[in-house]
Parts: C-alpha cells; structure tokens; sequence
C-alpha cells in the first residue's frame, strides 16, 4: 500500500474534456467520470441543470502526492469560470500483483 490523493471533480459537462486534459498532462492518466449528476451544493437549493440545462458530471482520480500541485492550479481557474468543486483526500492505493487472468 501507498499514499495517494483521491481528487473528486463535480463540474459541467461542458467543462470535461477541458478537465481530462488538465489531468492528463499533470500526470494523472487515470480516471472515472459518472454523467448527469445532480445534487444540492453549498451555494444555495438550486441545482446548476436547472439553471444551464447543462448536465453536471462527476470526476474521481488518483495521483501521486507530487503531481497535486499541478492538478489544482490548472483544474482552478476551470472551475472558476463555470463554476464546480474539488475536493481532495488522503487515501491508500492497494495494487494488485496477480491477475485472475494470470493464474
């Protein structure tokens, strides 16, 4: 096991190809998005699709401690333009070293 920062993106759609790519020239080449995500943030009760009829998606990644700080100045200024959130947590990675494929 080793230490790895789990980054949560909720943004618009609008917004993904421009996030994936900041992700993947830091560094980060992997990653989960999960479309057409809706919630209640902090701002206030609505929910930015109704306000853009944009749909909303959620990104989860993973990167090493030293690629954090490349990630969050690109990711920011992305962000600030339509709006959404990042979050970022300590987690540990567990890697797999036998394949059920090859036993």
């Amino acid at each position: 096991m080793h230490l790895v920062k789990k980054i949560e993106i909720i943004a618009n759609s609008f917004e993904l190809a421009k996030i994936l790519e900041v992700l993947d020239k830091s560094g980060v080449h992997g990653h989960a998005v999960i479309r057409n995500v809706a919630g209640k943030g902090l701002r206030g009760g609505a929910e930015d699709l109704d306000m853009t009829m944009l749909d909303n998606v959620y990104i989860l990644a993973f990167c090493m401690p030293e690629e954090l700080k490349s990630v969050v100045e690109k990711v920011r200024p992305i962000l600030n333009k339509f709006g959404g959130t990042c979050y970022i947590t300590d987690t540990m990675e567990i890697r797999s070293l036998k394949c059920v494929a090859s036993l």
